[in-house]
């Protein structure tokens, strides 16, 4: 078959094509379009190739799922390529081709399998383990004209990271690299470019690693009082908090209360969402209207269409240095299919110059779940004490209302002397 007239980024395309080793290094900043031309070359080869079997993974399902696998599906089906796909085993059939999306939580998933070619997106998720177990896989018997290969996108988070050391920095003649930024892609938006520049303002770390796509290392990260917990539980309390967004993304979550425990699960993360659709979603969602929605108060409009469709929206206090402080004192069990959520988390960071003076506020780039936790989990404090006591949005926006306002000091939690996460990890 003939391949479809689609868009493509020069230079992944020479490299993509021209390469004829083994592993194939794509890494750099972010909006570079990485992952977006591997997945198109992927796709040609599934498409024009013969007996190929193609593995597309990631460390977690859920994230694995949201991400390459959405993508490719999405690909394809703009395409209008007349292929089978089973949503439910995360496969797609061409003639005698097969693409198989597996994550590597189960490392058991892959072990008999073998395959011709292997996209891992988000590779520094991986353990250099995993990447050995996924090597041996790459063996499957292929024609004469071709070769298997493997291909690993990600930004360069950690220059002592493996992908770091072994691939980029290793001098290994059966690895490419491919080295990108922003400005490789023609199709990004004035808004989002604005937005990776402006990180030269804000901190020199991320400046490296998703402007530049250098390598940096991560450093004075605020949360570490969480896990992923795969028994995850919903409590009787439960709320939610909201960052409001349209080419940023809108951002929910849930938070619920059981034995004076916290646990967090991601709703919603989308970009070029209207607030109509936002709330034409929320039932869909579980989401009662009794349920408290604390959302970005300095937003008011966009709140109060939310109360007038008849949800219990209510706005969040603006604080972000004790609302910081407060969310750090308790563990936050997160839901294992929270893939936003666990990577803006692992990436929080406080703001640091290039001098190495760390600031008290955070980094604000990639942090929508992150304010809506915030949002939800500080403000909500004030209904275990006076349900009735809900501030209006200027209230909220002027950071009028503190700890002691609500029967109790700023150093208590409201679970209690029991909730300290000290020593935790």
């Amino acid at each position: 078959m003939t391949m479809p007239r689609i868009k493509q980024i020069k230079t992944f395309d020479t490299f993509l094509k021209k390469s004829r080793a083994r592993i194939n290094a794509v890494y750099g900043g972010a909006g570079s379009g990485k992952s977006f031309s591997v997945a198109q070359h992927i796709l040609s080869k599934f498409l024009l190739e013969r007996n190929k079997r193609i593995l597309i993974t990631r460390k977690t399902l859920p994230s694995l799922r949201i991400t390459a696998w959405y993508e490719v599906v999405r690909m394809l089906k703009e395409w209008g390529i007349p292929v089978e796909i089973n949503k439910a085993e995360f496969t797609i059939k061409f003639g005698d081709n097969e693409i198989l999306a597996k994550s590597l939580d189960d490392p058991e998933k892959i072990k008999s399998a073998e395959f011709n070619y292997i996209w891992i997106e988000e590779a520094t998720e991986l353990s250099k383990e995993d990447f050995i177990q996924l090597n041996l896989r790459l063996r499957r018997v292929t024609t004469p004209d071709t070769i298997n290969q493997m291909f690993l996108t990600f930004n360069p988070i950690d220059q002592y990271h493996w992908c770091i050391t072994n691939l980029v920095q290793g001098n290994n003649p059966d690895t490419a690299i491919h080295h990108s930024t922003y400005k490789d892609n023609p199709f990004l938006s004035t808004e989002y470019i604005r937005e990776l520049e402006n990180l030269i303002n804000q901190d020199e770390n991320y400046y490296r690693i998703y402007t530049l796509g250098e390598p940096g290392v991560l450093r004075n990260i605020i949360y570490t009082n969480y896990f992923v917990d795969r028994e995850w539980r919903q409590g009787k309390d439960t709320f939610y908090g909201l960052d409001f967004g349209f080419n940023n993304p809108t951002a929910l979550l849930q938070i619920s209360l059981h034995d004076n425990e916290v646990y967090v699960k991601e709703v919603l993360y989308k970009s070029g969402l209207t607030n109509q659709q936002v709330i034409e979603k929320l039932p869909s969602f579980g989401i009662h209207n009794s349920d408290p929605i604390y959302y970005d108060a300095s937003e008011p409009q966009r709140g109060e269409e939310i109360r007038k469709a008849g949800f219990r929206a209510i706005p969040a206090e603006k604080n972000v240095k004790d609302g910081i402080d407060f969310v750090k004192r308790h563990r936050l069990h997160i839901h294992p299919d929270s893939a936003n959520l666990l990577g803006e988390i692992r990436g929080y960071k406080y703001k640091e110059d290039k001098n190495g003076r760390v600031y008290e506020d955070p980094v604000k780039f990639r942090d929508h779940l992150m304010d809506a936790l915030r949002y939800g989990l500080y403000t909500h404090r004030r209904n275990m004490r006076n349900p009735a006591n809900e501030p209006s949005a200027e209230e909220a926006i002027g950071g009028g209302m503190q700890a002691d306002d609500f029967g109790f000091g700023s150093d208590d939690s409201f679970f209690g002397d029991d909730s300290s996460t000290e020593g935790f990890f």
